[in-house]
């Protein structure tokens, strides 16, 4: 049977390509809003993390209608660490829009996902957007993207795609590069026409692969992926198995099933196979498993997601302040929190240690990580975090650490920064182009050489600088690189920092806290220029004397404090040092808290 009602697409492309914001015009064109509904941007981006920061983190489902035709679209992550997603969701579909930038051109991630794309014989089409840009340069891009292609050993029928252009922004698509276009249509027509309508066996024994994990309070956990043959009825008997994992085999009923339509879930009493659905009543499915009839159990085959290449430490609090800021402060809460994230993050892994208090939480780069730092501590929750460090490998008794291909794009004039920077970190040239006024360096870097190179980088480039990485593999152990060349500045005692203790601190480095701010022993409150850790008492009160009015202290200038983001201060934690997430301070301390007790494990060599 041929289902010529319905198209399943994916939209992948680089970060910041505009993905979103393409989606958000697919949906007003496509009749999911009412004509005089206010729509905010980005629409998809549902989370607050993803508003405030721009990025996609969890691929997103909504579908529209077009000449009778439903096309269920699923919106990806651009960012490398979030790949795990894009690899997941591909899965579900059998044609894939790849989004390319009009000046950009394909960047490193477009590589990576259309890889994925073309692995699994997806039929493409070519998106070219925001031709809006004055800098764009369509036919330059149109060459770069045939290229890349030819690299990737497309099929005849994938070099073949068709090329369509558009401005997300205001909605317009055009199949012919010096035209804008009216509206999205030639986008639309070009997906049903290209994407062949699926073959699909209705008749069949049910069998559906979940792609994508949900949770709601109410019914659990939600399985969502396409329905690869047979139907789904409600309070069906259903059994779940996994390709990878045997002996998983675990009996249920479909509780109750939704479509997507528009923003929506709609629920049914069935579905036909080539229909993306939700099912809910199945309390230990996760990603990666097969919902099958009982009598007929085969596991789908499930694309391998790549491996975790960098590991922090998590950890109950226990600094002077522990259990004032959090609501969650357990070491189950915190266990229970990061086994639950596990379920929906098909990247991450989570392993207990010797330690009953600590986890060690695998991800794929710092981005992935810190993006489930935030959400934790946005949730209330209060932990503590190690310096992150890279997962080393073992093989033929050779030590091997991953690497990374990092792509910048700087003005011409800052690529000494650049290179001086790569020759520390151990970076390696693999090209060197020229792309309109600016100079794009692509380079292979040890991961471990990268970290807290982002915040140095957009300080070098004056923030004009484009910072783009991508997984390369593992090589052999480059030797050591040095972590960081400043100190810190560490508190003496418990107390709150005063003008007068803070001004005499400033003369030793850059302060990262403000009069007033509570303190403890132990607590970094500031980076000393030296290489090493210098203990400052920012507590310290001017003694009162005849001659000396407490007043005058408001005659001290502090320079303004620099307050660390939760990056910049993962970025910094050297490995002695502790990172305390609560839901309203992100402190850096050391892990031993007494002066005298860390001077003495430090001679030791224990620190």
């Amino acid at each position: 049977m041929r289902r010529t009602d319905v198209r399943n697409v994916a939209i992948i492309a680089h970060v910041d390509h505009g993905k979103t914001t393409l989606v958000n015009e697919m949906l007003k064109q496509g009749g999911v809003f009412r004509e005089n509904q206010e729509v905010m941007d980005r629409v998809m981006d549902s989370g607050d993390l993803e508003r405030e920061r721009g990025i996609t983190i969890l691929a997103k489902n909504t579908s529209v209608f077009y000449n009778g035709v439903k096309i269920n679209i699923v919106d990806t992550p651009g960012h490398a660490d979030f790949g795990g997603e894009v690899e997941r969701v591909l899965k579900m579909v059998n044609g894939v829009l790849v989004l390319v930038d009009a000046c950009e051109g394909p960047m490193p991630q477009t590589r990576f996902v259309m890889q994925k794309a073309l692995e699994l014989n997806h039929r493409l089409i070519i998106v070219v957007n925001k031709i809006d840009r004055p800098d764009a340069r369509l036919s330059e891009v149109q060459d770069e993207i045939l290229e890349l292609l030819f690299d990737l050993n497309a099929s005849e029928s994938q070099i073949d795609s068709p090329i369509v252009f558009c401005s997300g922004r205001d909605g317009t698509a055009s199949l012919d590069c010096n035209e804008k276009g009216s509206d999205l249509k030639p986008l639309f027509d070009a997906i049903v026409n290209h994407f062949e309508p699926q073959e699909v066996d209705e008749k069949g024994a049910f069998q559906m692969l979940v792609s994508s994990i949900d949770y709601n309070e109410y019914v659990g956990r939600i399985g969502i992926g396409r329905i690869e043959r047979g139907v789904a009825e409600v309070n069906q008997e259903v059994e779940t198995c996994n390709y990878n994992v045997k002996g998983k085999e675990l009996k249920g009923k479909l509780v109750s099933i939704y479509q997507i339509e528009g923003l929506n879930r709609v629920p049914v009493e069935k579905a036909i196979a080539g229909d993306i659905v939700c099912v809910s009543g199945l309390e230990n499915v996760s990603i990666g498993d097969t919902i099958c009839t009982p009598t007929a159990v085969e596991p789908v085959p499930f694309v391998k997601i790549s491996e975790p290449t960098v590991e922090m430490t998590f950890s109950v609090n226990d600094s002077p302040f522990a259990g004032k800021e959090g609501k969650f402060v357990t070491t189950r809460h915190l266990r229970d929190r990061l086994f639950r994230e596990m379920l929906k993050d098909v990247s991450l892994r989570v392993e207990a240690t010797d330690s009953a208090d600590s986890y060690r939480v695998c991800g794929r780069g710092e981005m992935h990580l810190s993006i489930l730092i935030e959400t934790m501590r946005r949730g209330g929750y209060e932990f503590q975090v190690g310096a992150p460090k890279v997962m080393f490998r073992e093989e033929n008794g050779k030590l091997l650490e991953p690497m990374e291909r990092l792509v910048v794009d700087v003005p011409e004039d800052k690529t000494g920064s650049v290179f001086s920077s790569m020759g520390t970190r151990k970076g390696e040239l693999i090209q060197m182009e020229n792309v309109g006024s600016r100079i794009r360096l692509e380079f292979k870097v040890p991961e471990r050489g990268l970290f807290g190179y982002k915040s140095q980088f957009l300080t070098e480039t004056r923030g004009e600088g484009v910072f783009n990485t991508l997984f390369y593999g593992y090589e052999e152990y480059k030797g050591e690189i040095e972590r960081r060349s400043t100190g810190s500045l560490v508190a003496f005692e418990t107390g709150e920092a005063v003008t007068y203790g803070l001004f005499n601190a400033q003369g030793r480095g850059q302060l990262f806290i403000g009069a007033g701010t509570p303190v403890y022993e132990g607590m970094v409150v500031g980076m000393s220029p030296k290489n090493e850790d210098i203990t400052v008492n920012v507590c310290k009160k001017k003694h009162l004397t005849n001659t000396r009015a407490s007043g005058s202290d408001d005659a001290l200038r502090l320079e303004t404090p620099k307050i660390m983001t939760l990056e910049e201060a993962m970025e910094f934690i050297a490995d002695d040092e502790l990172l305390e997430i609560t839901p309203k301070n992100v402190r850096i301390r050391k892990k031993t808290l007494n002066t005298e007790m860390r001077l003495k494990r430090k001679a030791k060599g224990l620190e």
